[in-house]
């Protein structure tokens, strides 16, 4: 296995290339790159493989070229290594066949699906093929872990709906991997982070009934926690008084998606806060003011509640190596 890397110490956020020349070399990279896979090659050709890779905050970003191979995501390497990743892959060229809790997506060139590294999985690529894989702690999606549930192994077309104008951006992401340095690269896999989260919310909303009313009413709810979230007093009776209904009524609707009222407006006010946390731009900001500006006003109690989602402490995330 052949590795491009520079003499010297090449930095935060700079693109690593990996030339893997065996199936062997190639299961390795991709155990150091994702979580360990059984990787088994379908053609009778020598297997050859190339991972380009940059990792930004928590998200790691990869550009996989190889010829025709399978991967397995097993329950004992599940039981050996269990991190709580999401993957998102675009297929760039060739096809592949994502197989997960029981349904199949058959992904073309322009194609996007997203994958749990808990839970089984089974790739299969036929020809040679070229992919963008975004692997993140699944918290930074915002969307509670049953309902992305029901995405997993889901084929987004870029023909239609979000699709069309989302991935699009993810193809250039894909195309533009050197561009993910110094402050920009944050800010450019964030942007991308928001839009696949955009599109995942959209496709839950959509496969409810039009006219289901409870679905209108928890996406207006939604919305207005978004606008409203770094008011102080943000919490469910304001939220049931803003949309005339009862706060039983209110705690019922969000009982539904799996979580509560005060749960949902901590996670995302503890996301702006990591997010504002590792953006370079705010190094000069104190974490009592990106606490506060979240509606954390407690320091002791903001600590306590971001170490136990995060298992790191605010001021230790910006000290990470690579930060």
């Amino acid at each position: 296995m052949s590795t491009a890397a520079s003499a010297t110490d090449p930095g935060p956020h700079t693109v690593r290339t990996t030339v893997a020349q065996s199936l062997r070399d190639f299961r390795l990279t991709v155990a150091q790159s994702f979580v360990p896979l059984e990787v088994a090659s379908l053609g009778a050709a020598p297997f050859w493989g190339r991972l380009r890779t940059v990792d930004v905050n928590e998200v790691h970003v990869s550009e996989i070229t190889a010829t025709s191979h399978q991967v397995l995501r097993t329950p004992k390497l599940i039981a050996d290594s269990d991190p709580k990743y999401y993957k998102a892959s675009l297929q760039v060229s060739g096809t592949g066949l994502l197989i997960q809790d029981g349904r199949e997506a058959l992904l073309e060139p322009g194609d996007l699906a997203v994958y749990d590294t808990q839970r089984p999985y089974s790739l299969v690529f036929g020809e040679d093929i070229r992919m963008l894989v975004l692997m993140f702690p699944r918290d930074q999606l915002g969307l509670p872990p049953d309902a992305v549930g029901q995405l997993t192994a889901h084929r987004f077309s870029s023909d239609d709906g979000l699709g069309a104008m989302i991935i699009p951006f993810l193809q250039h992401v894909s195309q533009n991997l050197d561009r993910f340095g110094g402050v920009t690269g944050p800010r450019l896999v964030q942007s991308a982070m928001d839009l696949i989260t955009t599109m995942f919310a959209s496709e839950l909303d959509l496969d409810a009934d039009a006219g289901d009313s409870h679905q209108l009413l928890m996406q207006q709810i939604r919305r207005y926690i978004d606008v409203n979230l770094s008011a102080p007093d943000l919490g469910p009776e304001r939220i049931a008084a803003a949309h005339y209904i009862s706060t039983r009524h209110l705690h019922g609707l969000f009982r539904e998606k799996g979580t509560t009222v005060s749960t949902w407006i901590r996670e995302l006010r503890l996301e702006r806060c990591r997010r504002d946390l590792l953006d370079p731009l705010n190094a000069a900001v104190t974490v009592g003011a990106i606490a506060a500006r979240w509606g954390f006003f407690d320091a002791a109690h903001f600590s306590r509640v971001f170490k136990a989602a995060y298992d790191v402490s605010p001021s230790d995330i910006r000290n990470r190596p690579g930060q």
